[in-house]
């Protein structure tokens, strides 16, 4: 079981219904922040997602925990038919709505607002799924992933983007420092939601990576799970697939 952190520890909502509050709040700045906190190479980490999606020639893709659209979006380019980008954020999924409608594809991408944990849509439905840094945000890690496997199609392709937290010096120790000071101070700088920036760094320092998320992922029965460290291990791609 992973450990359940929420963003707002005084309030009396649970992690879900408090998730969904914090992207509401800072879904105008969400993008610049992730390019800054980022510096950039999250788009390249995108893109090597996209690329392990497009192997696969699907039909229909499953954006989890889309946000804005961007990995959506890139996942234009694939054969995919159709895309549905789903997220508990009706303000994260309006500020993708307009990005899509901007770039001219509506009618191959679906912005859907919707639970992780009951995905409205029947059993073996998609070719792929993705979740790109949403996965730490599930209220119940495991039912997340039961759903994910329960409307994958077998053969089909489960695809994680995650952070992760580097195991080599002095990648650990400049990490450790970057998310429990940098981090929080630039979400103070640009959005008037500064726990949001403190949640996302406390989540990402105690989610599982690595092995012990493969392991959670075989539990769930997938198999063929495969961990691909990015940028020094401060993200991880992880596949799997439903048999």
């Amino acid at each position: 079981m992973s450990k359940s952190i929420t963003p707002y520890k005084d309030s009396t909502l649970g992690k879900k219904e408090q998730v969904t509050q914090m992207f509401d709040t800072i879904s105008g700045n969400y993008d610049g922040l992730n390019r800054v906190i980022s510096l950039g190479i999250d788009v390249k980490w995108r893109k090597k997602v996209v690329a392990l999606v497009a192997a696969k020639k699907p039909e229909t893709i499953l954006d989890i925990a889309t946000g804005t659209g961007d990995l959506a979006i890139l996942m234009a380019s694939t054969s995919a038919q159709k895309i549905t980008g789903l997220d508990l954020s009706s303000g994260m999924l309006e500020v993708g709505k307009k990005k899509i409608k901007d770039k001219n594809l509506s009618d191959k991408i679906e912005m859907v607002l919707g639970d992780s944990e009951n995905i409205p849509y029947p059993d073996n439905y998609f070719d792929a799924i993705t979740v790109s840094f949403g996965i730490r945000n599930f209220e119940t890690l495991e039912k997340g992933l039961a759903e994910i496997y329960r409307v994958l199609k077998p053969n089909g392709i489960f695809v994680i983007l995650e952070t992760s937290v580097p195991v080599k010096f002095p990648f650990k120790q400049g990490y450790t420092f970057y998310t429990k000071y940098i981090l929080p101070l630039v979400g103070k700088l640009f959005s008037k939601d500064n726990s949001a920036y403190g949640y996302l760094s406390e989540s990402a320092a105690n989610f599982p990576f690595g092995e012990a998320l493969n392991n959670i992922l075989r539990k769930t029965s997938f198999i063929d799970c495969k961990a691909m460290p990015q940028t020094f291990g401060v993200a991880t791609i992880y596949t799997a697939t439903k048999k």
